[in-house]
């Protein structure tokens, strides 16, 4: 019987057809498709032994139906569950827990909240925010960003307490965090596959683009930072991450971590960077579907069906 993995893809057009011309070419019986949706009933068999995700933080319906797939025992990656749950303190409290470099981070009270939310009622639990603490604990300069938000949107740098009122006073119903500017020497981002797989890049951050330089780190710094990204990303059990490391004197701070539909295009990534993504990314998802084993006994589910 002839396996098959799913792809959900929103506006990529280099990644998601090569990886699927890869997967087909490899005769390994494993076939690679788009997933074609237009409702979902519930208990409703997946014909899919996996389904890589990287759309659903976008699509609702999508993150529903990926859900009910991972019942019927398809294997999504990333973990749908764990995607709902993430965010930017989150994981900067994870990398702390784990022993792993952070920039001190804070998540602060929204400034605006929903019309149902009456303040003197509502929020009997909220304090004042000592705002010359918050200082005190990250520094100046240092970043607002928000908490569930990626591709550098919302994300500021603030150089005063006037600079921090100023953006937060723009920020309505987002949660934000605040953060410790790292002054970084050096700044790497690192492909991490299969939760075994690691490629760390140089990346310029400014100019927002990868450069092929393969000796850029130091022996020690390299192997540092690739035992990190895997302890961070087997820690929140993602299959398709990105890790970034901004190393401030020889020391790497993971910047963010929790990038579970990593930016994959040809003109981002360079085709020397790309090619080898695509063919891990096939090799990850041929494994997983020839795993006859799902993500229910992972979640700890598989006894209760």
């Amino acid at each position: 019987m002839t396996l098959k993995v799913g792809l959900l893809v929103g506006r990529e057009w280099s990644f998601p057809p090569a990886f699927i011309e890869e997967v087909n070419r490899r005769d390994a019986g494993v076939t690679a498709e788009y997933v074609k949706l237009g409702g979902t009933m519930m208990d409703e068999p997946n014909p899919y032994a996996v389904i890589i995700d990287r759309i659903s933080h976008e699509v609702p319906y999508y993150r529903s139906y990926l859900k009910n797939a991972v019942l019927q025992g398809t294997k999504v990656i990333n973990n749908p569950f764990m995607w709902t749950a993430d965010d930017k303190f989150f994981e900067a409290s994870l990398a702390t827990k784990l022993g792993i470099a952070s920039p001190r981070t804070m998540v602060l009270p929204n400034k605006e909240y929903v019309p149902g939310i009456v303040h003197p009622d509502s929020l009997r639990n909220l304090s004042l925010v000592d705002w010359d603490a918050v200082l005190d604990y990250v520094g100046l300069p240092c970043i607002l960003k928000d908490a569930h938000g990626g591709g550098w949107k919302e994300v500021y740098v603030c150089h005063s307490k006037e600079e921090l009122f100023h953006y937060y006073d723009q920020t309505g119903l987002l949660t934000m965090v605040v953060q410790e500017f790292i002054e970084w020497d050096q700044y790497i981002r690192c492909m991490c596959i299969g939760q075994e797989t690691v490629l760390p890049m140089k990346y310029d951050p400014g100019e927002r683009r990868y450069h092929v330089e393969h000796e850029h780190m130091t022996p020690e710094l390299g192997e540092r930072v690739v035992n990190d990204s895997l302890a961070l990303v087997q820690a929140l059990g993602y299959d398709m991450n990105t890790v970034e490391w901004a190393v401030r004197d020889g020391v790497p701070y993971a910047i963010d971590f929790m990038n579970p539909a990593p930016d994959m295009d040809i003109n981002s990534l360079t085709p020397h960077y790309f090619e080898w993504v695509v063919k891990t990314m096939a090799d990850m998802a041929i494994r997983a579907a020839q795993d006859a084993e799902g993500q229910l006994s992972a979640l700890r589910w598989s006894a209760l069906f």
